[in-house]
């Protein structure tokens, strides 16, 4: 026998409206929790993506744009130990090694492949189709086989190039406006360089002599292409750009002051390290965007559709300090197109 008197009738619709009430409050709850759970943590809760690094140089010379690189990652989500994790391979300067180590990345099945520039995309682009991999410092990949077409590049290979190809000729004619009299320019370059086609024609069109120096980036290669280029009596020179001569760079540098050789670097680091001068694209720049990359792919984009970007960011930067300690002056007109000038 059930009998429910007025009073008692509205307690229950009291109690029936608190408890929708409630469960519309935990709904709300949630769907605000979930909301503020990142991307990463929200597509594969527990698994740890591993990240494949391969490189032609070494870890010291590549520290400071890997930290870049994972600090636009952690900005995206990703942190290391929770939902991601690296795998670093370095061939030393010995690119003999890239293949192996490849081949070394793939067998541990990392989720994407990030390659630097020179023969690394494709030492890795032989060893898979299948794993996606991003260049964060490519040449021209299009040209190398790597992609149909920068729009659409299909297959597994994306990223960023850094127009170096491009910018050597730029570089040859800011050094040319730095340095009076300027006739004859050393080109440290190693036995192998896809970049020697555009500086020959730009030095002859500046109605420049080169003189091309074959290099080995380590310490006993480096001291005797410098005595090479004394020896050839060059005004100034200039290096190829490749991640062995960037990882070798304060050696590099050391030595343009010691034979007192004005020169003019691909990128920023150089003239960190005490360079005269830098004219190139912001690697800086090309790493975030790669991290950005690696960041659609974790969250299921592939390589085939993501188009290769160009560098749109460059930097030209003087050191007045490594000017002065050459006795070289640096024109006013010169100056006044530096990015940055250190003084």
């Amino acid at each position: 026998m059930t009998v429910l008197s007025g009073p008692l009738s509205v307690v229950g619709d009291n109690t029936r409206a608190k408890l929708i009430s409630g469960t519309i409050f935990v709904w709300l709850l949630a769907t605000v929790l979930l909301a503020t759970v990142s991307p990463a943590q929200a597509q594969q809760p527990g698994k740890v993506f591993r990240v494949g690094f391969l490189d032609s140089s070494n870890a010291a010379g590549m520290a400071g744009l890997l930290d870049v690189f994972r600090q636009q990652l952690s900005k995206l989500g990703w942190i290391e130990g929770k939902n991601i994790a690296f795998e670093y391979r370095f061939a030393e300067q010995k690119n003999g090694r890239l293949p192996e180590l490849a081949a070394d990345l793939v067998r541990l099945k990392v989720d994407v492949i990030v390659v630097t520039g020179g023969g690394v995309p494709l030492a890795a682009k032989k060893a898979t189709s299948t794993i996606p991999i991003v260049m964060a410092s490519g040449s021209d990949p299009v040209a190398s086989g790597l992609v149909a077409s920068l729009a659409r590049p299909g297959g597994n290979l994306t990223g960023l190039t850094s127009l170096n190809q491009e910018l050597i000729t730029k570089r040859l004619e800011v050094l040319k406006d730095a340095v009076p009299k300027l006739g004859r320019v050393g080109l440290l370059r190693p036995s192998t360089s896809g970049q020697l086609k555009e500086i020959r024609g730009a030095a002859q069109a500046l109605k420049l002599k080169l003189e091309e120096i074959d290099t080995q980036p380590d310490v006993k290669g480096l001291e005797s292409a410098f005595q090479a280029a004394k020896q050839k009596q060059v005004d100034a020179i200039m290096t190829a750009t490749t991640r062995p001569f960037f990882a070798a760079r304060k050696r590099i540098v050391e030595l343009a002051g010691k034979y007192r050789l004005p020169a003019i670097y691909p990128e920023e680091g150089f003239v960190d390290e005490g360079g005269l001068m830098s004219y190139g694209a912001d690697f800086d720049e090309l790493y975030r965007k790669a991290a950005v990359y690696v960041d659609k792919i974790l969250k299921g984009a592939k390589p085939a559709d993501l188009p290769v970007q160009q560098a749109t960011k460059f930097e030209f930067i003087i050191n007045l300090k490594a000017a002065k300690q050459i006795g070289l002056k640096i024109p006013p007109n010169v100056l006044a197109r530096a990015d940055r000038v250190i003084k």
